[in-house]
């Protein structure tokens, strides 16, 4: 393909991602990104590993 051609190729397919806009469906993106009060954060590897401050105390 010679450059004009490809230059031509190039710019329709920048058109055509400048004018798409996708639909979003905001309902499920508030309830994955919305704060919930009744979810506590777990830690799930807190008790594989002692606390770093336990350690300095017994050394003491």
């Amino acid at each position: 393909m010679g450059r004009g051609r490809q230059k031509a190729k190039h710019t329709k397919i920048a058109r055509e991602l400048k004018s798409y806009s996708p639909s979003v469906n905001y309902a499920a993106l508030e309830r994955e990104l919305g704060h919930h009060d009744d979810d506590e954060y777990v830690d799930k590897w807190a008790d594989q590993y002692a606390d770093e401050d336990e350690d300095e105390l017994e050394k003491a």
